[in-house]
């Protein structure tokens, strides 16, 4: 058993689908949630046995560490968190051996902790159910494709999440995955169908199959299970290789039986080797362990050379406007802009929407000096016709104004960017953060061309539509940095008049940070001190 469970935690360890989980920064954000749902299971296999041997406080103690404490330290490191006490359902009803059970005051405890894992799991789904409800209802806002499709394309993902898993190769899509097809209806594409289908057929298999096989059926539903929230109606970006990182601990084990020659119906027999030849199967088992870790060498390889890695993207992704402008970025660093010029001009004539194309096809053309009027069009459209970018609109003209304003691109002017960003505020799709990051832009430009009451009016106007006190702050401290002290302050009675709306904050550390930052006073003592500063400036007595 100690063997299965080496060889099943090393194929996933050394799975080539997780090389982007862990060297991609950002996704400490699933290492955490994995790594203390691990720790709340393995603290409930300890409540569990301390409840068989009728230490019934020890127990409950760890009854409570597994599902509340691992559960909260979960949710907050990311939301797929709240996943550990249906993963300790599943893993209690398939995955552990039989063994005594707990009678008395622990078996009382016992079935407390189970009704409290059946409660959560049962609030989950319904929460999920609701947000499918709403999606369909209400809409989705910024997001291409609506719940009713989102819930129709995950199977075909969750279907191709199992065959990198069982198929895997070194090279991956990585973290570019814009180019998913959408299924539009159960016959569009024609395997939306089936991958339902098959989906519900795998349910069946493990419940009707687990007393012949718990192992088998135990790793099915804890994959399914653990792809509850990301795969379903959370309106998220349909497809990331790194929402396999938990759903996959058990994936494995099965196997891992298997190779050691243990039955996989523990619960029925002695674990007792099923097949002689298990030399053949240790050398199976050698071999496996040796691809999985070369593949991920080899992928990790690429991980480590980012020309490399930005090439290799945009060929395995030829239509993903994210992996051609990762290149692109990379031609241009490297001197080479006719390269980037002549990979993305085709790609914003097939996706003129695509404001990251244009934006980087301005920085190409400025490399190679010959950006002309017809770019800058080009760039108006797509900022015309996209629907949220994100934080891209506000980095691009925080890089870009002072380009302009030093002349570095022939070609580029500030004139040229107003026209640009008054396109981007005639766009009827952009949400109020966005175009307050254009008023922004369009306030960081009057600063440029020595308009400072333009810059106030601008800023003023990005507040209205989207108040929050950093974004007045930072604006009031640009305001005084460029000597009109004056006008800062009248920026912040402007904020102070506005209403302001609670933010909409779910579960996490982001929640957590607000709330240290609220305890603390941070915002008040912060802008205490930059009124004092304004007035000082101003002349203004404090």
């Amino acid at each position: 058993m100690d063997y299965a469970a080496l060889i099943a935690s090393g194929l996933w360890a050394l799975h080539p689908l997780f090389v982007s989980t862990t060297l991609y920064i950002v996704q400490r954000e699933a290492m955490l949630p994995a790594t203390f749902c691990l720790t709340g299971l393995l603290a409930w296999v300890k409540a569990r046995q301390l409840l068989a041997e009728g230490q019934t406080r020890a127990g409950g103690f760890m009854a409570v560490v597994a599902i509340v404490g691992c559960t909260l330290l979960a949710a907050l490191s990311k939301a797929n968190g709240l996943l550990l006490p249906s993963l300790i359902l599943v893993v209690e009803g398939f995955s552990l051996p039989p063994g005594p059970r707990p009678v008395g005051r622990s078996a009382t405890v016992f079935r407390a902790a189970l009704a409290a894992c059946w409660i959560a799991t049962g609030a989950m789904v319904l929460a999920l159910v609701y947000l499918a409800w709403a999606g369909i209802v209400h809409g989705i806002p910024h997001r291409p494709w609506t719940e009713a499709q989102r819930l129709l394309t995950e199977p075909r993902i969750v279907w191709q999440y199992l065959g990198q898993l069982w198929l895997p190769h070194p090279y991956t899509a990585g973290v570019f995955n814009d180019t998913t097809a959408v299924s539009t209806h159960l016959w569009r594409p024609w395997t939306t169908f089936l991958a339902i289908a098959g989906l519900v057929v795998l349910c069946l298999f493990a419940w009707f199959g687990r007393r012949l096989s718990p192992a088998i059926a135990g790793a099915i539903l804890f994959f399914l299970t653990g792809h509850l929230l990301e795969s379903s109606s959370v309106p998220l970006e349909l497809y990331f290789e790194h929402r396999n990182y938990l759903p996959a601990l058990l994936m494995f084990w099965p196997a891992g039986l298997w190779l050691v020659g243990v039955p996989m119906n523990l619960r029925a027999r002695s674990a007792k080797p099923v097949f002689p030849l298990l030399r053949v199967r240790y050398a199976l088992t050698a071999v496996l362990i040796m691809s999985m870790a070369g593949m991920t060498y080899a992928n990790a390889s690429v991980w480590g050379d980012n020309a490399h890695q930005g090439t290799l993207w945009a060929r395995l992704n030829p239509t993903s406007a994210r992996a051609q402008v990762t290149a692109a970025q990379e031609e241009i660093q490297h001197g080479t802009p006719s390269r980037a010029i002549a990979r993305l001009t085709p790609l914003l004539a097939a996706k003129p929407e695509e404001v990251q194309i244009a934006f980087n096809l301005i920085a190409a053309h400025c490399q190679a000096s010959d950006l002309s009027e017809t770019d800058m069009a080009t760039a108006r459209r797509a900022l015309h016709l996209t629907r949220d970018p994100g934080a891209l609109i506000a980095g691009w003209y925080a890089r870009t104004i002072p380009v302009a304003q030093e002349g570095e691109c022939p070609g580029l002017s500030l004139a040229g960017l107003k026209d640009l960003t008054q396109a981007g505020l005639d766009n009827p799709n952009l949400p109020p953060g966005r175009k307050q990051d254009l008023e922004h832009a369009l306030g960081e430009i009057a600063l440029a061309t020595n308009d400072p009451k333009a810059a106030l009016l601008h800023f003023n106007r990005g507040l209205e539509l989207d108040p929050h006190e950093t974004v007045a702050l930072r604006q009031a401290a640009e305001l005084g940095s460029a000597g009109h002290a004056e006008l800062g302050l009248q920026h912040l009675s402007v904020y102070d008049s506005l209403p302001i709306a609670a933010d909409a904050t779910g579960p996490g550390m982001a929640t957590v940070h607000a709330w240290v930052l609220q305890r603390q006073a941070y915002w008040p003592r912060e802008r205490a001190r930059l009124v004092a500063t304004l007035k000082a400036d101003a002349g203004v007595s404090p």
